[in-house]
């Protein structure tokens, strides 16, 4: 399968589950995404994001999404769309 790096983790609420990405291009909810970093690495389907605390089904470039996960993420975790 090959992945297209599309955003960086910026923060993460872990009373929530929920990560803060920084996205470089588009993502839709139902897309897989691998999460890689020093100590993570975990591929989940997307199925809930939010920007500026209202739900979104599509994340744009330059824009900063919450996103649930099922694991813990850290700064600066890598973020690729599974294709």
């Amino acid at each position: 399968m090959a992945e297209k790096e599309i955003g960086q983790v910026t923060r993460y609420f872990s009373r929530i589950g929920v990560a803060g990405i920084k996205l470089t291009d588009t993502l839709c909810e139902g897309d897989t995404i691998h999460i890689v970093g020093h100590t993570t690495d975990f591929t989940q389907e997307v199925r809930s994001m939010e920007l500026e605390n209202e739900p979104i089904t599509k994340g744009q470039p330059g824009q900063e999404i919450g996103l649930k996960v099922h694991e813990r993420v850290r700064l600066n975790d890598r973020v690729y769309k599974v294709e």
